[in-house]
């Protein structure tokens, strides 16, 4: 919580230094209308919660709504195509997350956008780890006992995700290469129905956000055998990571952020930063971010798109080696 309270006062400062530089986007007219965010799954997922958290709020500070738009499709990368291709002016947002920024656009032969130079990174919120999950007819408790299972099935074992080109989809697709286990991904169209199935046991295995299968792991509907964080989080203390776990290489967050088309007015990327900072810092919006394990960290507009930068690099080798493919 310390590093919470030093990241919260180092939004202020952030904040208060992007826009000194500037005149103010709100003084000249900025926003006349309402704003419009491109989530680029359905609702029920990580980026929708975050949106619909955080879009309020950030109305209240803009002094116009803000509408979720759920576009999914094509691994995500539908509604952050419509975002690259709208009008540069600041009404059109994306809840940005490394779906459609870092993984789908190599899965294509042809991206449809470039992922760095077609978006402008105005502010980082967070990022979500992943979690290996089975249902409890599975025999297994830690990551090596599911390894030696697998490898002890006759036939391939589904594994769902919530879509394709999620995080979960290109760690299981790098699992399986790693280990030479059996896996075949079956994608859903969000989260909410890849559960209904492996709840009922459907489908055996899942490879999704940690946040919201943790109630499942607790109500002994699920068995959570490991998350891909770096540290272990503290919503889930006793649950081992995968480098723990012998598996450093699957260490894979799921960023989330907002960004616009390329090419935003310096001063509406400096209204958006600064009306972010204050909704981040709000005590009730730090406990709701933890409880959906997000870890934030205070980042310009330029550190961001470093930082996007940065994980397309590490992304899209790991992604083409995967063989994983949008068709």
């Amino acid at each position: 919580m310390n590093k919470r309270r030093n990241w919260i006062a180092a939004g202020g400062v952030l904040a208060i230094a992007a826009v000194a530089a500037a005149p103010s986007a709100l003084a000249q007219g900025w926003p006349r209308a309402p704003i419009k965010m491109v989530v680029t799954f359905p609702p029920g997922g990580s980026s929708d919660i975050v949106a619909r958290v955080l879009g309020p709020l950030l109305a209240e500070r803009l002094g116009q709504s803000v509408v979720i738009d759920n576009r999914p499709g094509a691994g995500a990368t539908i509604g952050a195509k419509a975002v690259a291709d709208a009008p540069a002016d600041g009404y059109t947002l994306m809840l940005s997350n490394t779906a459609p920024i870092s993984i789908s656009p190599f899965m294509l032969d042809k991206p449809p956008y470039d992922p760095v130079k077609g978006f402008t990174h105005v502010f980082y919120i967070g990022a979500v780890p992943n979690v290996f999950a089975v249902h409890p007819s599975v025999p297994v408790r830690t990551m090596a006992e599911f390894t030696a299972w697998l490898k002890a099935q006759k036939d391939p074992v589904p594994f769902g995700s919530g879509g394709v080109g999620s995080i979960g989809h290109i760690v299981g697709e790098i699992f399986k290469n790693n280990t030479g286990t059996q896996l075949n991904h079956v994608p859903y169209k969000g989260s909410g129905p890849m559960h209904n199935d492996l709840l009922g046991g459907t489908i055996k295995v899942a490879v999704d956000s940690l946040p919201q299968n943790l109630q499942y792991m607790k109500g002994g509907q699920l068995r959570l055998l490991a998350v891909t964080s770096r540290e272990r989080m503290s919503m889930a203390p006793d649950l081992p990571t995968v480098a723990e776990a012998g598996y450093p290489n699957l260490i894979a967050e799921n960023f989330l952020g907002i960004s616009g088309p390329a090419g935003l007015p310096r001063e509406v990327v400096d209204a958006i930063h600064r009306a972010m900072a204050e909704v981040i810092r709000r005590p009730d919006v730090v406990r709701k971010l933890d409880d959906l394990g997000i870890s934030p960290r205070a980042m310009s507009p330029a550190e961001f798109t470093r930082f996007v930068a940065d994980q397309v690099s590490a992304w899209a080798p790991a992604v083409k080696s995967s063989g994983a493919r949008l068709n």
